[in-house]
């Protein structure tokens, strides 16, 4: 430091799973990097990833479970750092994982693990990270000159590792945006993704009283379809299907939820044609009582099995099979796991995350135009989109 400023090779805003990934590879490069971040902590989304077992990766993670406006643009950095990358870097510090369904990859020993990790990485590659270091002011003239509460700091490579929009309360917040938009950079529109869907007006009348009952289903909306538990909350649906279908709901959208996607349910209905039990205790086999009770008061009359017209039959199967909500909404950013949308790709060489039109500026993690499904994908996105820039940063 020379009369107040502090110079150094890189700066990176933002001390999350991308920034930290990015300064330990500039580190190693033999970089001076500072790391700054306005929050109290290291790695908020780290911490509270896999609801704190961190589920750090996806062993399937390719392009086809990112959504982008490019949906190449991802390639490059995902087939350069890998999940089997970051395995080996867990084995080097003795950290054990195991893998759960759809390749979904977890820490035995918690997020915290993973957290002292990247620590360790960071101080051996001789990074500095400033928390609780609040930003008032970005330029660039020759260099790039990022003025703090914790003095004026200059470097010739800026990392922007900011986030999105969600989970406000860990800190999030559209700082890296601005930014971008500030250098002339364009920005894809945003919304709140991997978020629980709200009921519209009937619906919340009629099924919000079945708060905490889990139905296993297929989600499907815009040509895109899941299978897993759907979980019904006070205020609507959530539950991984839902969280996964969310980011490709729009306004205006149905969403069709298939409530027996591996029960042939017409063949079951068809053997107990002659059977005088009651059409809701039946579906009752299938279904958690709360919900189907209310769901066939809602729309079907009850009646013995055997009362029913092949036609009826037909239309109980229809309506189990195709059931149709139109959501009124989600719960926001303050729910959402992810930001959809962010930095333009088309803004970004996909080698080396740096802007086009801005030498020596990078975008990295979830503030750029990528956004992975549930299950590991953007942790692992943030791991790759990290090492890439920080090789040239």
């Amino acid at each position: 430091m020379a009369n107040g400023l502090i110079k150094r090779d890189v700066i990176i805003i933002g001390a999350g799973a991308a920034g930290l990934m990015c300064a330990i590879e500039a580190g190693k490069r033999g970089r001076k990097v500072s790391v700054l971040d306005h929050t109290k902590k290291t790695g908020q989304k780290i911490r509270i990833s896999g609801g704190g077992n961190c589920n750090f990766t996806n062993i399937n993670a390719g392009p086809e479970h990112y959504i982008s406006q490019n949906p190449h643009f991802c390639k490059s950095a995902l087939s350069r750092f890998t999940p089997g990358d970051f395995i080996l870097l867990l084995r080097k510090h003795g950290i054990g994982h195991r893998e759960k369904e759809e390749g979904q990859l977890f820490c035995d020993e918690g997020s915290g693990a993973v957290l002292n990790m990247i620590r360790k990485e960071c101080e051996e590659a001789g990074v500095e990270i400033h928390l609780n270091c609040r930003i008032s002011e970005i330029s660039k003239q020759k260099f790039f000159k990022v003025v703090t509460n914790r003095g004026a700091f200059f470097s010739g490579s800026l990392g922007i590792a900011t986030g999105g929009l969600s989970y406000p309360k860990l800190g999030a917040t559209g700082f890296g945006h601005k930014i971008a938009e500030k250098f002339g950079i364009k920005i894809t529109p945003l919304k709140p993704a991997l978020v629980p869907l709200l009921f519209n007006q009937k619906d919340l009348r009629s099924f919000s009283e079945l708060s905490g009952v889990s139905v296993k289903a297929k989600v499907s909306c815009n040509n895109k379809e899941f299978y897993g538990n759907i979980l019904f909350t006070h205020k609507g649906l959530s539950g991984p299907a839902i969280l996964q279908i969310s980011s490709y709901w729009d306004n205006g959208d149905a969403v069709h939820i298939d409530l027996l996607p591996d029960i042939d349910i017409l063949k079951a209905l068809i053997e107990k044609r002659q059977s005088r039990i009651e059409m809701k205790n039946l579906l009752a086999l299938y279904f958690p009582r709360r919900f189907i009770q209310k769901w066939c008061e809602m729309y079907i009359r009850s009646k013995p099995v055997c009362q029913y017209s092949d036609k009826e039959l037909e239309e109980i199967v229809r309506c189990l099979k195709n059931w149709e909500i139109k959501p009124a909404g989600t719960e926001g950013y303050s729910r959402a796991e992810v930001t959809l949308g962010g930095v333009d790709t088309d803004e970004l060489s996909s080698k080396t995350m740096e802007a086009k039109k801005v030498p020596g500026l990078y975008f990295i993690g979830e503030v750029v135009d990528v956004t992975g499904q549930l299950g590991g994908y953007n942790l692992q996105w943030a791991w790759s989109s990290g090492y890439a820039a920080g090789r040239y940063a």
